[in-house]
């Protein structure tokens, strides 16, 4: 089966083209950063209508690009429903379900957490199931087992700020341009390590939960009582990464211990950051467990990881009705396994 997916969750427009049988044929992706750069966040009105303004083009370059025509070719359409911003999952969707209409294929509604869980599947390295996930990006930090393709027990999760989420809040106050969570990663390189020390939230009670606005409220009122100069603010910078990557790492080994799986998985923007990837490197070792993640461009939303999840339902016979929605909060753990259900639960 041929797959078109189309991301349209929060602030990038995602396509791509995945079959079956050969593996990804095409992606694209456009990025709002710029967009929202003057505003310090995410607009939801102006990302709703860069996605009208950017998704077709989007997807005829990306028809292209695999080598299709825009009417043959495709077998079924994948669509993020949820969980995102209402408006701009509805450009998504209503493009997505238009076009299997127009085109007399199947489509199908894809959780976007469903999406980060599978990325990395579509590497050379795929991790077998079962496996510990961790998501970790701008607006869900959760521990997840994965039994399969929609068996899912969600372990932990933020009981308020995203890792992500606090990484661009201590990122605009230490004063730096939006998006900021890369920002902060690349200035804590030149900080010294040993100037201050933040707290690991969470770490000192058992369980797998996270939390996170405590660790920024700590970084603001460090930032508040310290100087501006330029080695202050990277030290800062290094001494907040280190928390949150310790914090991170600390409940992925637990989650470990507790399930016994051997094969950890981290997915998520966050899950490009270069600390993280080198401390999951040391657990990995430590406890002789294999860590898989998708390549970098895969770890923020794209098209390429909703193609993949989509065509593992479409393969099982989904099908949505022609009537669709858009879910800001679809809980991960009501997805049932492809051949189990048909849409959003």
């Amino acid at each position: 089966m041929r797959v078109l997916g189309i991301e349209t969750s929060c602030d990038e427009t995602g396509v791509a083209v995945y079959d079956s049988e050969t593996g990804l044929l095409a992606h694209q992706l456009h990025s709002q950063a710029a967009l929202h750069a003057e505003y310090g966040g995410v607009v939801p009105e102006l990302a709703s209508r860069d996605h009208v303004r950017k998704l077709i083009p989007l997807l005829h370059q990306v028809l292209s690009d695999a080598g299709l025509d825009r009417r043959g070719g495709i077998d079924g359409i994948a669509y993020t429903a949820g969980p995102g911003l209402v408006g701009a999952l509805l450009v998504g969707a209503a493009v997505g379900r238009s076009l299997a209409f127009a085109w007399g294929v199947p489509s199908v509604a894809v959780h976007h957490m469903e999406g980060h869980l599978l990325a990395p599947m579509l590497e050379p390295d795929a991790p077998e199931f079962p496996f510990l996930a961790l998501l970790v990006s701008g607006g869900h930090t959760q521990l997840v087992a994965v039994d399969g393709v929609g068996v899912y027990r969600v372990l932990g999760e933020s009981l308020d700020d995203a890792a992500g989420e606090a990484f661009d809040k201590t990122a605009t106050l230490l004063g730096l341009p939006y998006p900021g969570g890369p920002e902060l990663a690349a200035l804590a390189e030149h900080g010294d390590p040993n100037r201050f020390r933040f707290p690991r939230p969470m770490t000192d009670r058992p369980g797998l939960d996270f939390s996170f606005s405590g660790l920024k409220t700590f970084a603001m009122n460090t930032i508040a009582d310290a100087p501006g100069d330029p080695q202050t603010r990277a030290a800062i910078a290094r001494a907040f990464e280190e928390a949150v990557v310790d914090t991170l790492v600390i409940k992925c080994r637990r989650a470990l211990e507790h399930t016994g799986l051997e094969r950890l998985v981290v997915s998520g923007g966050v899950g490009a950051n270069r600390r993280l990837r080198q401390s999951m490197g040391v657990l990995a070792d430590k406890l002789s467990v294999a860590v898989h993640y998708p390549r970098i461009e895969f770890c923020t939303d794209n098209g390429a990881m909703v193609a993949y999840a989509g065509c593992q339902r479409l393969l099982a016979g989904a099908d949505e009705p022609l009537a669709f929605d858009a879910r800001a909060r679809w809980p991960l753990e009501s997805l049932l396994p492809p051949g189990a259900e048909h849409g959003p639960q």
